[in-house]
């Protein structure tokens, strides 16, 4: 391995255990390159961070994460929790069950982990704890639904993955959506089975016909967003740039002009949120493509590709050591770095294995999917533990059973690519 490689790595990991924020350790790892190296001028860093930033695909982020803040303040995401709840709260654990499929709508206009947590913690935390749901087992059960955020399509980290290994965005998109449904359906069941033995019944109320229709009625606004954002997308009407453009546009006039739930004072707090949100993420990404510049020019992807497949040109294996590093990378750092540094390194490793991109694009995101709910930074289990008004030792004591669940999904999905790859074939995608 060549010095800067050495440098890079080292101080990055030194920055870590120091406690420095990561996207400033990935920036100082940089710079620490950019110092000992003659191939590297001092502008190099400034490049980066605009070059990095200045993408039309990057501006989907941004929209992505107002128009789920504008969702979760606008009243849209309590109209399609009370459909959810009209039609499966009866069941056994119905209310855990109803918070997995609402998450699952929502996944479908946000493309955020923590934001699908926030909003849908709000409303269905106090409705459990209410009906007998111990706390652990609640708090967990939104933290480890809120992963689908970043799974089923629009997808955060998708936009991510494809503008660092320019994969078709669409392609990912297409290929989100039977992962996430076949996790939520795990979910469910894990719900159903679990709330049963504990004795956890569903809802005593029983809706009729007319009041289920007027309650699909008074949400029909919401459950037509995530048709018009999908569905212009693989319509071919806007790119998923312009579809997030139109998920926030959206999620303004639904919250200021039909339901009118936001008022000047909470639109301004909504949109001060996003912002900060925002500004955190650009900067990691800016850092983050410095970072991935200086991997590619010292040709690290390429040894660490050789070092790999060196240790095994069986599959299976290799598969499960990618799986088990990026395991192990989710438990400490962010999904947008992580993304970003780690999908350049090991996509060549995935093609020489004969996969496709869009099916390890799936794979990487289901990974650091579930590093949102595993300790020490699972910040969906800070966002749970923050909505509980509780500790985080209270969520991560009901998380585990939920863990071993994502690992089985994960794992399904690994090793059967039909799971990722059948809705872009079927929409003519050459794989």
């Amino acid at each position: 391995m060549s010095q800067a490689a050495i440098i890079l790595f080292v101080s990055l990991i030194v920055f870590l255990i120091l406690n420095v924020p990561v996207g400033i350790a990935i920036g100082l790892a940089s710079l620490c390159v950019v110092f000992n190296s003659s191939r590297l001028s001092s502008s190099f860093m400034v490049q980066q961070l605009i070059t990095g930033t200045d993408s039309f695909p990057i501006m989907a982020i941004p929209l992505f994460i107002l128009a789920g803040e504008l969702m979760a303040a606008g009243g849209v995401s309590k109209r399609i929790l009370n459909v959810c709840s009209a039609y499966f709260g009866h069941i056994t654990g119905g209310l855990a069950i109803v918070t997995v499929v609402v998450c699952m709508f929502f996944a479908a206009v946000s493309g955020s982990g923590p934001a699908t947590v926030a909003a849908v913690g709000a409303m269905v935390v106090p409705a459990m704890l209410e009906k007998g749901y111990s706390k652990s087992f609640t708090l967990a059960c939104v933290a480890c639904a809120g992963c689908i955020g970043v799974i089923i399509p629009p997808s955060i980290p998708m936009v991510i993955y494809g503008v660092s290994t320019t994969t078709s965005i669409t392609g990912m998109f297409l290929a989100g959506f039977l992962p996430g449904i076949f996790i939520g359906v795990c979910l469910c069941l894990l719900c159903y089975f679990y709330c049963k033995k504990m004795g956890w019944k569903g809802d005593s109320r029983k809706y009729t016909r007319k009041e289920r229709l007027s309650i699909i009625w008074d949400a029909k606004w919401a459950l037509i967003d995530p048709i018009i954002i999908l569905g212009g997308i693989y319509g071919g009407i806007f790119t998923p740039t312009e579809a997030a453009a139109v998920a926030a546009v959206y999620a303004f006039v639904c919250g200021v002009f039909i339901y009118r739930e936001l008022s000047p004072k909470q639109l301004f707090n909504t949109i001060a949120s996003a912002c900060s949100t925002n500004g955190t993420t650009m900067a990691i990404i800016g850092a983050a493509t410095a970072f991935t510049r200086i991997l590619t020019i010292e040709q690290i992807p390429a040894m660490i590709t050789q070092a790999i497949l060196n240790v095994s040109s069986n599959p299976i294996i290799v598969l499960i050591l990618i799986n088990i590093l990026l395991l192990i990378v989710g438990c400490f750092m962010d999904t947008t770095p992580a993304m970003m540094v780690l999908s350049p390194i090991l996509l060549p490793v995935a093609l020489q294995l004969g996969l496709s991109a869009i099916h390890f694009g799936i794979i990487m995101v289901v990974n650091l999917a579930i590093g949102f709910i595993t300790p020490p930074l699972g910040i969906n289990l800070f966002v749970a533990a923050r909505v509980g008004n509780t500790s985080l030792e209270v969520v991560c004591k009901g998380i585990v059973v939920f863990i071993l669940v994502m690992l089985f999904c994960l794992l399904c999905i690994t090793y059967i690519p039909a799971i990722s790859e059948t809705l872009p074939k079927l929409a003519g995608m050459r794989l």
